[in-house]
């Protein structure tokens, strides 16, 4: 089956829509661009679909070259038939591929090879035709007695069948039949189990969880793997992978043993246990443990993406005159003051948690800014001193002359950035908590636009980050930041670098040639004056062009998702309705009369025609939500302060498996199990709630000591505890390794 016959198949895509995919890719398109400007060729597929395409594409090209190699290994050995031959061409997956190949891998010497060295070979394939013809009169005895040799170092006829043995024990360990199925067998019937090493007392480690932890393979939950590998990993936990050998040797024992001689029967059965015990066991174990750690890497993977997306799409309270604040108790609050550009303006560190008299000039400087700069936002960090710092500012705003929107950030990853490359770049000259009180500021403008200079993983939205396949994990990361940031768009004019690198079609280099020449010349009026960039060339602007957005330019359209080269049919359009295209907030009125069928010509279809309608009936607009925050409650700012029925408004985190992490304004984020997301059965917590959305939660337990919260979202809830695998590894320093945060 061909390679696009086969993808088609797998992945339920038309074979033309596999095709069209592939050749767009090979051309040099992107997934963002091809995603939304060549529907028509793609039969409007989208990003995820397109990814899956090449994803598959790519592993089984990769998979064809090995195939390749493994065909001419084996024909130059003299071995390939034609049966061989057709398996190999029509296997898809790397480890069936790899048991085929198995019996004539080169190898290092092993006991069977010692054996044929020894001449022992033909009395193993004496044995194995006697066991096929159920020869009844085959004495081993006698067939040995033959193969007995001082000079070839075969003592006795207990050697000689030894020797055969080891022969026959290694070719049943390279049956790839046997292999798939005891594999299989493995994955359903087996079940991993880990105790806490006798060094560590109950309630000295992270993972009491697992003390005494018992789950089938087959139904192991992602975050329990990558935890039970990491304890084992640290050399806390014991971790077994167990299960029933004895249905297994009966398996053998059917699927090989052909003779009803008891001597056979006796000597193939010491054969069978010896291939699996020794050659088949351990490394079967080890592929099963393998497979499970690759599905944890890609389900966790999966969650972290989501939250990735949702964070990265957090809405933007808008590009207007802010203040940002990184609160501090002893070292004092870092205020910043930012213009509606998100350009830095001046900075203070104040200290509204000491004196009367220092609070009070505190008060006095941030009402001083407010009026100075006409400022409209106060972003708060929500780390050390946060709630305390939230307290403070409002009871200043009270005296405030104007209504001023405050709302506590998360900072994750801010204190990363503040120490990077790109911070320093951008500003040498400011202390790094300066820098991080800028980026708490800039994320509440505009949450993407910031964040894409963090890397992902320390933006702190996933589980055991640290732990599963990190270059699976930053290339879906990065593919994830690119969606976004083309699924929004750019300002071209005020973009940083890191944001532009992420554009469909540009590179690093050449985003810095985009802010080069912005700086040196001016704000761009036209998209076309992208062609004027050294390196960017007639495809490079093909790819980018539609992602970015040019306000208040030469030409309205630049300032919308409408590709330039589709520009010729608004034009068209506004000529037949008589539309002025420099007002194009005029079209919303007349789209619904529009006649699509009329515009459909060799370039352009209905699907790209339609996405142009609803650009123009909303040009320029923002696709993220409207901007809302959060309410803490008022005096409650430590875990001290909750109690067991309390009722209080939060903010999703973080995203699990097993459920949702929720901050309600005590420094200490509280778990949402999935038994208590909902008064209904809940299978995936992404369908219920998305990082950073507003959410009204119950207090059922706190545990002071431990740090621990346990929330419900339930509209009817009792005094309930969080299923035991979570419950118990649940506190501020275990947060750390259990969720890489």
């Amino acid at each position: 089956m061909e390679l696009i016959d086969f993808v088609s198949t797998e992945l339920k895509i038309a074979k033309t829509q596999v095709q069209s995919s592939l050749k767009l890719r090979d051309e040099g398109g992107t997934v963002p661009f091809i995603a939304r400007y060549r529907k028509e060729a793609t039969g409007n597929l989208d990003e995820v679909q397109l990814r899956n395409i090449f994803d598959r594409f790519d592993y089984l090209t990769e998979l064809e070259s090995r195939k390749k190699t493994i065909l001419q290994s084996i024909e130059e050995q003299g071995k390939l038939t034609d049966e061989l031959k057709a398996k190999i061409l029509n296997c898809f997956q790397k480890n069936e591929l790899e048991d085929l190949y198995l019996p004539y891998k080169p190898k290092r010497r092993t006991r069977a090879t010692i054996a044929k060295e020894k001449g022992l070979e033909p009395l193993a394939g004496l044995i194995k035709v006697a066991n096929l013809n159920n020869e009844l009169q085959f004495n081993l005895t006698e067939a040995a007695l033959s193969f007995v040799s001082t000079d070839l170092g075969v003592a006795n006829i207990d050697e000689a069948l030894a020797g055969a043995s080891d022969i026959i024990a290694e070719e049943v360990s390279e049956v790839a039949d046997y292999r798939n199925y005891i594999r299989e067998y493995i994955s359903q019937k087996g079940k991993f189990k880990s105790s806490i090493k006798g060094d560590f007392p109950v309630g000295t480690t992270k993972y009491e969880t697992y003390r005494e932890f018992e789950k089938n393979v087959a139904d192991i939950t992602p975050h329990a793997m990558l935890a039970l590998r990491r304890g084992e990993s640290e050399g806390i936990l014991n971790l077994d992978l167990e299960f029933d050998d004895t249905l297994i040797f009966d398996y053998l024992q059917k699927m090989y043993v052909k003779t009803s001689s008891k001597q056979l029967i006796e000597f193939l059965g010491n054969s069978l246990r010896d291939s699996f015990n020794r050659l088949m066991k351990h490394s079967l174990i080890g592929e099963v443990r393998l497979e499970k750690k690759e599905f944890s890497d890609i389900e966790s993977i999966k969650v972290f993406e989501s939250n990735l997306r949702q964070i990265l799409l957090s809405s933007p309270a808008g590009m207007k005159p802010t203040i940002g604040i990184d609160p501090g108790f002893r070292t004092g609050c870092k205020v910043v003051v930012l213009d509606g550009t998100g350009k830095f303006i001046e900075y203070k560190t104040i200290f509204p948690h000491n004196s009367d008299y220092e609070k009070k000039q505190a008060a006095d400087y941030l009402i001083s800014r407010l009026e100075k700069y006409d400022v409209e936002l106060i972003a708060i960090g929500n780390g050390t001193a946060g709630r305390e710092t939230d307290e403070f500012v409002s009871n200043v705003l009270k005296n405030a002359s104007k209504k001023v929107i405050k709302v506590i950030v998360n900072e994750s990853g801010a204190s990363i950035y503040s120490a990077s490359e790109i911070a320093a770049n951008e500003f040498p000259n400011l202390d790094l908590t300066v820098r991080g009180a800028i980026s708490i500021g800039r994320r509440l403008q505009d949450p993407l636009a910031e964040l894409v200079k963090i890397d992902p993983k320390s933006i702190g939205v996933g589980q055991y980050q640290h732990d599963v396949d990190q270059k699976l994990l930053k290339r879906k990361l990065e593919e994830t930041v690119e969606s976004c940031v083309n699924f929004v768009g750019v300002d071209l004019n005020t973009a940083s670098k890191e944001l532009l690198t992420y554009v469909a079609g540009l590179s690093e280099k050449i985003a810095e040639n985009i802010v080069n020449f912005r700086n040196e010349n001016g704000a761009f009026r036209s998209r076309k004056e992208l062609l004027k960039i050294s390196k960017l060339g007639p495809m490079t602007f093909e790819q980018a062009a539609g992602f970015l957005r040019i306000r208040n330019g030469i030409n309205p359209l630049d300032n919308t998702a409408v590709h330039p080269e589709s520009y010729y049919v608004v034009e068209k359009i506004a000529e037949d309705f008589n539309l002025d295209l420099n007002n194009i907030t005029t079209f919303r009125d007349k789209v619904k009369e529009i006649d699509l069928s009329k515009y459909i010509d060799d370039k352009i279809g209905e699907l790209t025609l339609n996405d142009i309608i609803k650009e123009l009936e909303k040009p320029g607009r923002d696709p993220r939500e409207e901007f809302k925050y959060a309410s803490f409650k008022e005096g409650i700012t430590e875990i001290s302060h909750l109690k067991q029925g309390m009722e209080l408004e939060g903010v999703v985190t973080n995203i699990t498996n097993f459920g949702c992490f929720v901050d309600v304004g005590v420094h200490q984020d509280g778990l949402v199990h999935i038994s208590e997301m909902s008064d209904t059965f809940v299978k995936d917590p992404t369908k219920i709630v998305k990082v950073g959305q507003l959410v009204n939660v119950r207090v059922l337990e706190v545990d002071v000591k431990l740090k621990r919260i346990q929330l419900s979202m339930k509209k009817n809830t009792g005094n309930k505890k969080v299923s035991k695998e979570v419950s118990n590894n649940f506190s501020v320093n275990d947060l750390k390794t259990k969720f890489g945060r």
